[in-house]
C-alpha cells in the first residue's frame, strides 16, 4: 500500500506570488543600480558628443581605445592608477590591523579611563575632516612629507569608525570563554588575539577593508592639497586634469578613463564580497 504524505505549508513561508514580487523588485533594483555604470561604458565607447545624444545612446560603440589613447596623451594614467593602488592598499592594511587591535582592547580589556577614551574616539567622528586640513598640512610640512606617499598614508593609518566598528563586532562575536581558554593554555595577549580573535572577526575585517579601500581610492581633497608633482598624482587627481581642455569637455575621453579607474574597485568588491555580506548580516539571523 502506497502512502501519500502531504507537505503542509508553514505559516511563515511566503507564497509563490510574494516570492515572484520579491525577485522582481530585486531584479529591477539591480538593473537601476547597474545602469549608470553601463551608460558610462556606452559613452566611453562612443565619440565625445555621445553624452548629449537625444534620445540617449544605449548601445556600446567602437571608440573606446581611441578615447583612452587621448587619456594617455593628457596624463600619466597608469602611474596614477599604481599610486592609488599603493596608497589605498597600504592604508587599508594598516587600518584593518590597527583598528582591530584597538577594538579588541576596548572590547575585552579593562583599563583606566576606558569609557572616557572610547567616547573621545567616537567624538572625533563629529569633527568635519576639513577642520583638520590646515594643522595636518603644517605637520606634514614640518616633517618634509609634502608631495610624498607618507603624507597620504600615515595620517590615515587608523580611524575612529574602524575602531568603533571592530569594537562593536568583537564585543558580540568573541566570547570571553574562548579568551579564558587561551590563557589557561598559556597563550599570551597577542597570541590569543591573533589565533583566537582574528579568525572569528574576519567578516568584520573584510567589511572594514572594502569600505576603507573605497574611501581612500575616491579621496580627492587631501591628495589635491599635499601632492604637487604629477608623478605622485593619485587617480582622482589625474581624472581631474582631463577636465582642463581648451576645446571643451571630451566626455568620451573622460568616461573611458573613469570606467578604467572604476575596475579596481569592482575587483576589490568581488574579492571581499563574501566577507562584507557576512559582516553586514552578522547577528541579523538567529538560530
Amino acid at each position: 500500500m502506497s502512502t501519500f504524505v502531504l507537505k503542509r505549508k508553514r505559516p511563515d513561508e511566503p507564497g509563490v506570488i510574494a516570492k515572484t514580487l520579491f525577485y522582481l523588485v530585486m531584479i529591477i533594483g539591480a538593473l537601476i543600480s547597474i545602469f549608470p555604470f553601463y551608460w558610462m561604458f556606452v559613452v566611453a565607447t562612443n565619440d565625445k558628443d555621445a553624452a548629449f545624444h537625444i534620445p540617449p545612446l544605449l548601445t556600446p560603440g567602437t571608440n573606446f581605445f581611441d578615447n583612452f589613447s587621448r587619456v594617455l596623451e593628457r596624463t600619466d594614467f597608469f602611474r596614477a592608477l599604481l599610486n592609488s593602488v599603493v596608497v589605498s592598499s597600504a592604508v587599508t592594511v594598516s587600518v584593518v590591523f590597527l583598528c582591530t587591535l584597538a577594538g579588541y582592547a576596548f572590547a575585552k580589556y579593562e583599563f583606566p579611563f576606558k569609557k572616557v577614551l572610547f567616547v573621545f574616539v567616537i567624538g572625533t567622528m563629529l569633527v568635519p575632516a576639513q577642520l583638520g586640513v590646515l594643522p595636518l598640512y603644517v605637520i606634514m610640512a614640518k616633517l618634509h612629507w609634502i608631495d610624498s606617499y607618507k603624507a597620504l598614508i600615515v595620517p590615515a593609518m587608523v580611524n575612529a569608525f574602524g575602531i568603533f566598528w571592530m569594537r562593536q563586532y568583537i564585543s558580540s562575536a568573541v566570547h570571553s570563554e574562548l579568551l579564558e581558554a587561551g590563557r589557561i593554555d598559556g597563550g599570551g595577549h597577542f597570541r590569543i588575539f591573533w589565533n583566537i580573535a582574528i579568525p572569528v572577526v574576519t567578516p568584520a575585517m573584510g567589511t572594514l577593508a572594502i569600505l576603507n579601500f573605497m574611501n581612500v581610492w575616491n579621496d580627492f581633497f587631501w591628495p589635491l592639497v599635499v601632492l604637487k608633482n604629477r608623478e605622485n598624482y593619485t587617480i582622482q587627481i589625474a581624472l581631474q586634469q582631463l577636465f582642463t581642455n581648451k576645446d571643451g569637455i571630451d566626455f568620451g575621453m573622460i568616461m573611458s578613463a573613469t570606467f578604467t579607474a572604476t575596475l579596481p574597485l569592482l575587483i576589490v568588491f568581488i574579492f571581499f564580497s563574501r566577507w562584507i555580506i557576512a559582516g553586514l548580516t552578522s547577528g541579523a539571523i538567529k538560530s
